[in-house]
């Protein structure tokens, strides 16, 4: 199977397109052949080495990537030969440097869930770890129905789900959408949008930072506040602040399949090093995709 193999820490010239085995069947796991995957600010973290630290027992050469979907291969652990699936790897947690951005992975069943009918696959890709770090974010929020919300980032893939399921949670949210980005934001729940760069509230119950700004001054003294990469701040006013790191649950995807998402490109993964410099320079309206 083909395999991108992060040769040793750098750039995007370190990653290799080369060849390995096929993993064979064990029991507890699924194997599931890949038709996409997508590349996340973390890959590029774990490429360039800044997360060595978490890592120490890691061998060079690993393979990255957190989202699985595809195909499961044998019929085992509940699943059957040929369903469609997506699921979220825990890269960090398992440690072994094995990620999926390959042609054929192991998956415990509990990160797995069904993929419906009519999902494609560069769009299912996209779903698995946006979706989980904006519902497991907002439930580090615990803000009740009814109570405001500001999430930054929203035109991007963890802003947008978050929007989507703070809206769904009865939340009054204020969305901060990047210029030209307004009418979609606003479609996706949000009661209020406001254009990344103009003056924000100062008085929000809670507030859900997928821009990674890691300002508290929108926050409301006594309100709460969670990033998506650590550490976490600490605030004067008595803010409660944490870090997501986000999980995977079967039952909460299941429920997470259906709201929008986007794609901002699908590239065939020989281009993996061009991905990965795009993601850098940000800017993207979603996610790009590898298709295997």
């Amino acid at each position: 199977m083909r395999v991108i193999e992060v040769t040793q820490y750098g750039g995007p010239e370190v990653l290799r397109l080369t060849e390995r085995p096929e993993p064979e069947a064990v029991a507890g796991r699924v194997r599931v052949r890949m038709h996409a995957g997508t590349v996340n600010p973390t890959d590029l973290d774990l490429r360039q080495g800044v997360l060595a630290a978490l890592t120490p027992d890691l061998l060079i050469p690993f393979t990255v990537g957190w989202e699985i979907a595809g195909t499961v291969l044998d019929d085992a652990e509940g699943f059957t030969a040929g369903q469609r699936v997506i699921g979220l790897y825990p890269w960090l947690a398992e440690g072994t440097g094995e990620g999926t951005n390959a042609e054929v992975v192991l998956a415990a069943p509990g990160w797995l869930t069904p993929l419906p009918d009519g999902i494609d696959w560069a769009t299912a890709a996209t779903i698995p770890m946006n979706s989980l770090t904006a519902r497991q974010g907002l439930d580090l929020l615990t803000a009740q129905p009814g109570g405001t919300v500001l999430i930054t980032g929203a035109s991007g893939g963890v802003g947008g789900f978050a929007v989507q399921i703070a809206a769904r949670d009865g939340l009054n949210v204020i969305a901060v959408a990047s210029a030209g980005d307004e009418d979609y934001v606003a479609g996706l729940g949000a009661k209020q949008v406001i254009t990344r760069g103009e003056p924000l509230p100062t008085d929000v119950d809670a507030m859900f930072d997928p821009a990674v700004t890691r300002d508290l001054s929108p926050i409301r003294t006594g309100g709460r506040y969670v990033g998506v990469r650590a550490p976490a701040l600490t605030s004067e006013r008595d803010i409660d602040t944490t870090v997501v790191f986000s999980a995977p649950d079967s039952a909460q995807l299941a429920e997470l399949t259906s709201l929008r998402t986007r794609v901002a490109d699908v590239l065939p993964i020989e281009r993996v090093a061009e991905a990965h410099t795009r993601t850098a320079a940000g800017g993207l309206r979603g996610k790009i995709v590898l298709a295997f």
